[in-house]
């Protein structure tokens, strides 16, 4: 992250809107037992919603403070609670102080000092977000060529870059799906995938001219709005190559499949209020959500790793996949702190980490896949290695998961892998332009699409995967990848090799064998309750303090 400069008070009569994200009736059950049996959506609310003893608590702290609480909040099943007031309310209720930075040349509002509630509070509200409103997350695509890392801050000031001649072995997601074995046709009619987008945006007249060049019907695309937030295409906009390579990936891949946008604010509070929107999203009922945005974990705050890791649990225990990037700088994840480092959220343990390759082949024969690893030339490499937030998971007991640098992590990352390397990417339309785009952004909606037809063939929903995938049966369904690195120099990262490994995961879809997989698994939703409680970030770092 860079530094912020210009520092000065915010104004204390501006207003803002806080999310405050309180406790569940009855705690979710932890990541393992999250795979073949699940909750209803009645069992979920009856059982696993917002604490109403704790909603009534919070109203009370809000009228003390003179806050106003948003209509309609908290939807129980989402648990979180917006407060509006002004800056000078805000920072009276939370004792914070709220100061004005300029990061980049753009001016964010950044909060200062520990978070206090008072005592009543303590232990029932979760998080409180959006006091500080700076860019969380980063998008995790590549383009081919010198002008190829596309980082953060390029995809807030603009400047997409067109590929380099050299991408001359690049696929259509179409020609990947053949070489990963996917059904063909693809079948996903009927099926609904959620993509969550924090900037840019898609054209229509694009879309339709992508899917006509494939031989194919252009698919149902919609926007939805989360915090204000809306379908915000420009050609100056790099981050509209994010946006459309997610819904073209996706729907390439899942033909007949509907897909929803959920475009959110850049900011922790607007990535976390995305995915319970697309969770919880009664109307559209996406059975997969793909999230192409992250950024390393010691950028973000434990709260906020802790609000959107229960976002993701939510999802698990109802049956909804989501696959995550897990980043395109490889061991390190762009920190410079001389440390290997994984990305968030794909370092949560209730979501399906996407790693990525360099894929070679014609038809449906692969010749070639082997790590994605273009460090040398600055063009990337998949990320991967060892959360030190999350424990390693039960699932992957039996995986050789290196351990991590802090004793109270150890998931490892990726779970999965794919084509991400741009020199083999992906044929993409982008604002009237034609590329070939990469990174593992392609991957998580590769994913969601195989997601999505496995979903339709099968007939019911695949949910939460790794328990299945880490089994002795799940192996067959992976083509492993046992030859790269994705590190150069130092620190040293890792090295694919036979089974899990760190920069691959299990490896790359054979969807065809994935699918039966899915198909002779058991995934009725189940009637019985469950207790339990999830993996949280470390307890050294608590979200809130307690005020005297």
């Amino acid at each position: 992250m860079a530094r912020a400069t210009g520092e000065k008070p915010a104004p204390p009569s501006s207003k803002l809107t806080v999310s405050v994200l309180v406790r569940r009736k009855k705690p979710l059950a932890a990541a393992h037992k999250l795979g073949k049996l699940r909750l209803t959506r009645a069992q979920f609310r009856a059982n696993h919603a917002a604490d109403p003893a704790v909603v009534k608590l919070v109203r009370a702290f809000a009228q003390e403070f003179g806050l106003t609480v948003e209509r309609g909040t908290p939807a129980p099943e989402r648990r979180i609670m917006k407060l509006t007031g002004t800056v000078a309310a805000i920072q009276k209720a939370f004792g914070v102080s709220l100061m004005h930075k300029t990061l980049d040349g753009a001016t964010y509002r950044v909060r200062e000092g520990g978070i206090k509630l008072p005592d009543e509070l303590i232990g029932k509200v979760e998080a409180v977000l959006g006091l500080d409103n700076r860019p969380q997350a980063e998008p995790h695509f590549r383009v081919s060529g010198e002008q190829g890392a596309i980082s953060s801050r390029l995809a807030q000031a603009g400047g997409f870059a067109t590929p380099h001649a050299s991408a001359s072995s690049s696929f259509t997601p179409v020609q990947v799906a053949q070489l990963y074995k996917f059904p063909q046709p693809s079948d996903a009619t009927g099926q609904t995938i959620g993509i969550i987008e924090l900037g840019g945006g898609y054209r229509t007249k694009d879309l339709a001219t992508y899917f006509k060049s494939l031989g194919r019907k252009a698919p149902t695309v919609v926007a939805v709005s989360v915090d204000g937030a809306k379908n915000s295409p420009s050609s100056a906009n790099s981050a509209d190559g994010e946006v459309m390579l997610d819904i073209e990936v996706a729907a390439s891949v899942a033909t007949g499949a509907k897909i929803v946008v959920y475009f959110a604010p850049n900011t922790d509070q607007g990535f976390i209020d995305a995915i319970g929107q697309a969770v919880h999203d009664t109307t559209n009922k996406p059975s997969v959500i793909s999230i192409s945005w992250g950024s390393a974990e010691v950028n973000w705050t434990a709260q906020s790793m802790q609000a959107l890791d229960a976002a993701c649990q939510s999802a698990a225990a109802l049956g909804v996949t989501i696959t995550v990037a897990s980043g395109d700088n490889g061991s390190t994840d762009g920190v410079g702190n001389g440390q290997n480092n994984v990305d968030f959220p794909a370092s949560s343990p209730h979501v399906l980490g996407c790693g990525g390759t360099r894929l070679q082949g014609s038809g449906s024969t692969i010749s070639s896949e082997v790590v994605w690893n273009e460090l040398a030339s600055n063009e990337g490499a998949g990320g991967g290695g060892v959360s030190n937030v999350f424990p390693l998971p039960s699932w992957q007991s039996g995986s050789n998961v290196p351990k991590p640098t802090n004793s109270t992590g150890g998931r490892g990352v990726p779970d999965v892998c794919g084509d991400a390397d741009p020199a083999t990417g992906y044929n993409i339309r982008v604002d009237g332009q034609n590329m070939v785009i990469g990174g593992t952004s392609a991957v998580a909606p590769l994913w969601a699409g195989l997601i999505a037809v496995a979903n339709k063939a099968t007939g019911k929903s695949a949910g939460f995967l790794q328990p299945l995938i880490y089994s002795a049966k799940g192996k067959a369904a992976f083509n492993d990848i046992t030859s790269g690195t994705n590190y150069e120099g130092t620190p040293v990262g890792f090295a694919a090799g036979p089974g899990w490994d760190a920069c691959t995961g299990l490896g790359s879809p054979i969807a065809s064998k994935l699918i039966g997989l899915l198909n002779v698994s058991s995934s009725a939703p189940s009637t019985k309750r469950r207790g339990g409680h999830t993996a949280r970030p470390r307890k050294s770092r608590p979200p809130v303090k307690r005020r005297k």
